[in-house]
């Protein structure tokens, strides 16, 4: 299947649309069609590394270069780095995805050269290989490695490139730029190639994206010289570049290598079955891939994992610069695994979860070069339960569940005791109140420096739609299990947080839901979507009757054809644009930015309230099927402007958008079936 976005000249305006190759650790190489860097996050290798170290940045990019055999010399599109295209340029002929992958064709007079990049799988690793389609050769490839080695999300600028050495071994090359890091190992493979010891600084580069967005956005890269090679139409030539070792990265020869990474791939479509066959599944089957993470820095998890006979798991939220986040990976569990068919990453994800359990709650997100997480979350356990329910639903692992009862009963009974950031339940109506000075708990999470924009402390009514899901469903399991105690106990909040939830979260002027009742100022009228979880979740809070009202409120006022709206457009502080600097972005990211993978619970709460008609459900999906092609190739964008043309921001791949899109186009497809 192939993806083509068909580009006849380097000055196209989908020119800073980018694309996206992942390792399996964290690790990735991005950048944008046409080359010139324009993100922090551009590069060809980077590395996900033990703690402390994270991801690095290794190889920021390739200066490519042709000398064609009546010695004229070309570089290939904007691969200058500089940002500005050189004058003497192959033009970008096409770009497109072969099984997620990407493939770059150049050409000029009767020459067409052919691109593709992959990364080894849980390898930090990558393959960069050039082969001659068309006209004469040999023709000699000069390939110059540019290096900026730090911190992924590191300024632009920094770098200490006075400590690179370069050592030589045979065809094999290493830098390194200080004792503890490993050092990037480069080798050409395919003819034999030279190099010649040439360090360099480029110009300054101009980083644009990071201009916008209110960062360094100007920095130079560093070159220990360049590999000189002849390629003909019978051999292709592979640059490869790795933190491995050397025999590692050898392990495979560069078209093993590539066999090995496109039958890894059909395997996840077969695997997927019915859902990969075709079109916007297939897509996004591949695209989900690229979340799922062998957690590379945190040593203990995986030793702790063999010992028990599991494998550690757990999902990136979002590229380029999201961790591993509890409460998006549980979102995300449903649509990245169990539609997908990899049941068992979904349980090994759910036990590595359960590994850090504290005081009640799951880790929020674990920090970047960090071996424990951050705590300050009230939706992501509550969000464990429901992950837990799908899977089990989907598995039928009574195994997992009877290990993980205990941990689900104690997590519970620390919500209603209370526990971390004033997370209790209320004794006078059973609901879940949540809220600590400084912390953002919520979903709705942005906070600049002591400024939380969205506090929402208090009762929030999407946290005590997820309360009373999460106490059905532990009433469900103890019940299974004979523990009818417990069951009865549990069955009793349950009934009594429902009953106090009608009788309170009720905005009747508005015909809506509260978005938060019993906070520093009362109960918040603000329309949010929160609010469609009351009727969403598989027990959903709110009473039947009221399902269309709340439904025909969030259409109108929160629909857009790319997700909900976070924020209605009559509110005072609604946003209706998401750029600028941190703080600007921050003020708007949940006061009125459309947000992708709200479309879920949306179609979910559709199709309760019209289950006779679900062919009016798929048509919600339209504006994010036509959207895989807009930013990040072949992904989904976390976010987007609040008005049209709706433009896309913030992560060009998000784990829980593209979730929430194959879940439900999986659904509305079976739906409409039956």
């Amino acid at each position: 299947m192939l993806e083509r976005i068909n580009l006849s000249q380097p000055g196209d305006p989908r020119a800073d649309e980018e694309w996206l190759v992942t390792n399996g650790l964290g690790g990735y190489a991005s950048g944008t069609i046409h080359g010139a860097p324009t993100r922090r996050y551009h590069g060809v290798l980077i590395a996900a590394l033990q703690n402390p170290f994270g991801r690095m940045m290794m190889v920021n990019g390739l200066l490519e270069r042709l000398r064609l055999p009546d010695r004229r010399a070309f570089f290939i599109s904007a691969q200058e780095l500089t940002g500005h295209l050189p004058e003497q340029s192959l033009g970008l002929a096409d770009f497109y995805l072969e099984d997620g992958l990407p493939v770059w064709r150049y050409a000029v007079g009767g020459l067409l050269l052919e691109k593709r990049l992959f990364m080894v799988h849980r390898q930090n690793t990558v393959h960069v290989t050039y082969r001659l389609l068309e006209g004469p050769g040999p023709i000699r490839l000069g390939l110059r490695p540019a290096i900026n080695i730090r911190p992924h999300d590191a300024a632009v600028g920094s770098g200490p490139a006075h400590l690179y050495k370069v050592i030589a071994s045979g065809d094999q090359y290493e830098v390194f730029a200080g004792a503890d890091l490993p050092p990037v190992r480069m080798v050409v493979e395919g003819s034999p190639a030279a190099f010649t010891i040439e360090d360099r600084t480029t110009a300054a580069i101009p980083y644009r994206t990071e201009q916008s967005r209110g960062y360094d956005s100007v920095g130079s890269l560093w070159s220990p010289g360049f590999f000189r090679v002849d390629l003909t139409s019978e051999v292709p030539i592979t640059f490869i570049a790795s933190t491995e070792n050397w025999d590692v990265m050898r392990a495979l020869s560069a078209e093993e290598s590539a066999t090995a990474e496109r039958q890894r791939r059909q395997a996840l479509l077969f695997a997927a079955g019915p859902v990969s066959s075709g079109g916007l599944g297939y897509e996004l089957t591949l695209a989900a891939d690229q979340f799922l993470i062998t957690p590379a820095g945190r040593a203990e998890d995986t030793a702790r994992a063999y010992a028990m006979g599991d494998e550690v798991r757990s999902m990136i939220a979002g590229y380029h610069w999201f961790t591993d986040w509890g409460r998006d990976t549980m979102i995300s569990l449903e649509g990245l695994t169990l539609t997908t068919g990899r049941l068992n990453e979904a349980k090994y994800i759910l036990r590595t979860f359960a590994h850090y359990i504290r005081d009640g709650l799951i880790p929020n997100l674990f920090p970047e070069g960090e071996k424990e997480g951050l705590y300050h979350t009230a939706d992501a356990t509550l969000w464990y339960f429901h992950a837990l329910d799908r899977y089990l639903d989907c598995s039928q692992d009574r195994q997992t569940l009877l290990l993980l009862l205990p941990k689900l009963l104690d997590i519970v009974e620390w919500h209603i005791k209370g526990t971390r950031f004033g997370i209790r339940v209320d004794p006078a109506d059973d609901l879940l109140s949540q809220g600590a000075e400084g912390y953002q708990l919520t979903w709705m999470d942005a906070k600049v420096d002591d400024w939380v924009v969205t506090p929402r402390r208090g009762k929030a009514v999407e946290i005590n739609a997820l309360w009373y899901n999460t106490l059905c469903l532990l009433e469900r399991w103890l019940s299974e299990e004979d523990r009818g105690s417990d069951a009865e106990r549990i069955k009793a909040h349950a009934d009594r947080a429902r009953d106090s939830f009608n009788k309170r979260f009720w905005y009747a002027p508005g015909g809506y839901l509260y978005d938060v009742i019993d906070g520093d100022k009362g109960d918040d009228t603000a329309c949010r979507p929160n609010q469609i979880f009351a009727i969403s979740l598989p027990h959903p809070i709110l009473d039947e009757s009221r399902w269309p009202a709340v439904l025909d409120v969030v259409t109108k006022q929160l629909l857009t054809p790319v997700g909900l709206r976070s924020l209605a457009p009559n509110d005072p502080s609604y946003k209706e644009k998401y750029d600028g600097d941190l703080r600007a972005r921050d003020a708007a990211y949940h006061q009125g930015t459309v947000w992708a993978w709200l479309i879920g619970p949306y179609i979910d709460a559709w199709l309760k309230v019209h289950p006779k008609d679900p062919s009016r459900a798929r048509p919600f999906l339209e504006g994010l099927i036509r959207h895989k092609n807009d930013a990040c190739i072949g992904s989904v964008s976390e976010i987007f402007d609040a008005e049209a043309p709706f433009l896309p921001r913030g992560c060009i791949a998000q784990a829980w958008s593209v979730a929430e899109v194959l879940r439900c186009w999986l659904k509305t497809t079976q739906t409409a079936m039956e």
